[in-house]
């Protein structure tokens, strides 16, 4: 039997809550549109914020883990930023830009935030004297 550690259990289901819900608002603006999310888009956005502020929050990464997860927290934050300019002008023929730009910029908002504060919690480990 494999024993299971719960203690980034939360901020793991919140991670892919978000990540989740990203998609399916980056998908809503323009491929499949649900008239209920443009409308209450505000609303939507300020929850992966406050879905991305409980990742940063919740998980448990010390050392070389939180290392890691800042690596590839702004690898993400990087590439969905300049993808977001970059696919626009690229995909414009297929008429997918705009969708795969929606889904960038909706993953940047969960993103950003987890990043911040996984940086922030880690540069004060560092200044413990």
């Amino acid at each position: 039997m494999v024993i299971k550690s719960q203690e980034n259990s939360f901020g793991a289901w919140a991670f892919l809550i978000g990540v989740i819900l990203a998609i399916i608002i980056g998908l809503s603006t323009s491929l499949i549109p649900i008239p209920a999310l443009r409308v209450y888009s505000a609303q939507i956005y300020a929850i992966l914020v406050l879905l991305g502020l409980i990742v940063g929050f919740t998980i448990q990464v010390s050392g070389k883990d939180s290392q890691a997860f800042l690596l590839a927290g702004a690898i993400l934050v990087v590439i969905s930023k300049f993808g977001m300019e970059s696919v626009t002008g690229s995909l414009i023929g297929l008429g997918v830009g705009d969708t795969v730009s929606s889904v960038f910029g909706a993953l940047l908002v969960l993103f950003v935030p987890a990043t911040m504060i996984v940086a922030l919690k880690t540069v004060f480990n560092l200044a413990k004297i």
